[in-house]
């Protein structure tokens, strides 16, 4: 005989729109974690008091994700709760002599706010210009910089000598700084 189940709240959100829900929160967050990443950087001393305090404003955004209204920027929403998490850490770390005050933290913290945006809109210009490169060059380019590989291997693997690729490479980075320096010209005119 199975247990009575236990009538259904019906302000409860449906196990689907909780799934659907979640699938958000990851999704925003996987895509802006490096960017939130780097503004707890700015307003930590270590990189372990960086990862506390990541580790609890990734909490609290998901206790609190009800709370962000979709349309706005996640990444503005997260730099707020984790500034909030970062003064929080420094209060409990108030002894320690590498702690910023309080005020410096503030301006610090403003001005990674504003720093981040520019960085993500920067990072969205470079992944549309890396696009832009044909296959094998958008190869060469993870390789020699997102990967394990050290230039002189990608160069055995292309039947190229060094100084041939580093050539290449240099004028490879050339055209992509131009692509986002004028992906991000036309952003601002718009």
């Amino acid at each position: 005989m199975n247990p009575p189940s236990e009538p259904r709240n019906p302000d409860a959100p449906s196990p689907q729109s909780e799934g659907r829900r979640y699938e958000e929160f990851v999704r925003l967050y996987s895509q802006h974690e490096p960017a939130l990443r780097a503004f707890v950087r700015s307003l930590t001393f270590h990189w372990q008091d960086t990862d506390e305090v990541m580790q609890e404003t990734s909490l609290l955004l998901w206790r609190k994700f009800d709370q962000f209204e979709p349309g706005t920027s996640f990444l503005r929403w997260g730099c707020v709760v984790a500034r909030f998490e970062a003064l929080k850490f420094r209060r409990q770390k108030a002894r320690d002599r590498h702690v910023f005050d309080e005020d410096l933290l503030d301006l610090l913290a403003e001005e990674a706010i504003d720093e981040s945006a520019q960085l993500e809109l920067e990072r969205r210009a470079l992944d549309c210009c890396m696009e832009k490169l044909g296959e094998r060059e958008r190869r060469w380019v993870t390789s020699a910089y997102a990967g394990n590989t050290t230039i002189k291997e990608l160069a055995e693997q292309t039947g190229r000598s060094a100084t041939s690729l580093y050539k290449v490479l240099n004028r490879i980075r050339i055209n992509l700084l131009e692509c986002v320096e004028r992906s991000l010209k036309e952003e601002r005119a718009l």
